[in-house]
């Protein structure tokens, strides 16, 4: 990978050049947001106000350490916005609609492990069963109206959460062949749990270092707490048999995620972090492009690795107190959804006694055999690109490997 400033549209180049021309820079201060949002809306009610610590948390990073050009500023403040507005929406319909507290989430299925593992693939093929609902990208970004079965392929927010999807890859091309967006897509936990202002979405898009530390040291259960309430929402418009969900950012939670789904059935995967943290600071790097110009790869590559080596560790402390063997666990390598995902997956659902189709079947093969690799180009980097050693950072994680018996570099 070679990494180089961003290279911006010309239209870019002028509006984050609005500042030094004495042009006003958008602001991002919480009061304002929350009476815009308000404003924007004609409601009042946000629900419980645990969000407003880490939101405020959140600002005050982002206006000392994220050094955001006016599209960031821009950027930052729709993406805040939006979740206050969402927020507002789906309180004022719970309280026109109590009955959907009454909502059952029963035994979902939640992809956990680094990025770059394989789960992304697993996700988009669990989707497929008919018996699944995942969560997709335009519903999670615009819940509001309830989103229901007779309009659900139809509904026009599905273009407009496309159509900004495509100004995202114009902005930042090389994002594309390192993780595809689409407004139909499954889309992960991230952002649900960003309506609580917790949760890898910010740290991961922004520099923000002084809310990601302070958010490592909290409990992210209001955040849970608030993602089965959005499922209990979603649910309520329409239903099936289990809910299929996914993210990393679920790694240092577990004992939390737990708590709220007391019987979920966790898929947790397994690769040679090695080899998926320059991946990792990759994906980082690309997002951060949006709304930030001079931004330092190498250093991308050492805060990621750390973070998601504490990511680790928590997650480590609980899969041992728990034991390996655990019957709400099934772990698997990246290898064995390269080999074969669809085989894997019926493995899974053996584990967990979940019937497997000849229908599902079906559906995921064609998937397969119709989702060519690197359909949007090769993703290239290296680790010497994001300032990464092998020999130094290989042994931060060698307790994970040896405890899963991950191959890495070091067993070939």
């Amino acid at each position: 990978m070679t990494v180089a400033k961003p290279n911006r549209p010309l239209a870019i180049k002028i509006l984050n050049c609005a500042g030094k021309l004495g042009l006003k820079i958008p602001g991002i201060a919480v009061d304002a947001q929350l009476q815009a949002a308000k404003k924007a809306t004609g409601l009042s009610d946000f629900g419980d106000e645990k969000f407003l610590e880490p939101l405020a948390i959140l600002v005050d990073s982002l206006e000392k350490e994220s050094r955001l050009t006016t599209l960031g500023r821009i950027s930052v403040r729709e993406t805040i916005g939006r979740y206050l507005r969402n927020r507002l929406h789906i309180q004022d319909h719970l309280k026109k609609h109590p009955e959907i507290l009454q909502e059952e989430i029963r035994k979902p299925l939640i992809i956990v492990g680094l990025p770059r593992t394989g789960t992304t693939v697993l996700f988009n093929l669990l989707a497929l069963d008919p018996a699944n609902r995942a969560p997709l990208s335009w519903e999670t970004s615009n819940p509001y109206p309830l989103p229901v079965a007779a309009t659900y392929k139809s509904d026009p927010r599905i273009a407009a959460m496309q159509k900004n999807f495509d100004n995202l890859y114009s902005i930042v091309p090389n994002l594309k062949t390192v993780h595809e967006f689409a407004a139909e897509l499954p889309q992960e936990c991230v952002a649900i749990l960003s309506h609580e202002f917790l949760g890898i979405e910010f740290p991961l898009t922004y520099d923000v270092p002084t809310f990601a530390k302070w958010m490592n040291r909290q409990s992210w259960l209001p955040a849970l707490q608030y993602h089965k309430l959005f499922l209990q929402y979603l649910q309520s418009g329409i239903k099936k048999e289990r809910w299929v969900l996914k993210t990393p950012g679920h790694l240092p939670v577990i004992d939390d995620l737990l708590s709220v789904y007391p019987d979920a059935c966790i898929i947790h995967t397994h690769r040679d972090p090695m080899k998926v943290m320059p991946s990792a600071a990759s994906l980082c790097y690309e997002l951060r492009c949006v709304g930030i110009d001079d931004i330092d790869p190498k250093k991308v590559g050492i805060d990621q690795t750390a973070i998601w080596e504490s990511h680790l560790n928590k997650a480590m402390e609980v899969r041992q107190r728990l034991g390996k063997d655990h019957k709400q666990f099934f772990d698997t390598q990246f290898e064995d959804v390269v080999r074969d995902p669809v085989a894997l997956i019926q493995r899974i659902y053996q584990h967990f006694d979940i019937p497997f189709t000849e229908e599902t079947k079906s559906k995921m093969d064609h998937y397969m055999e119709n989702k060519p690799r690197d359909e949007h180009g090769k993703h290239h980097y290296t680790l010497d690109d994001f300032g990464l050693s092998e020999e130094r950072d290989a042994p931060r994680f060698k307790r994970y490997c040896e405890y899963f018996n991950i191959q890495t570099n070091a067993d070939l």
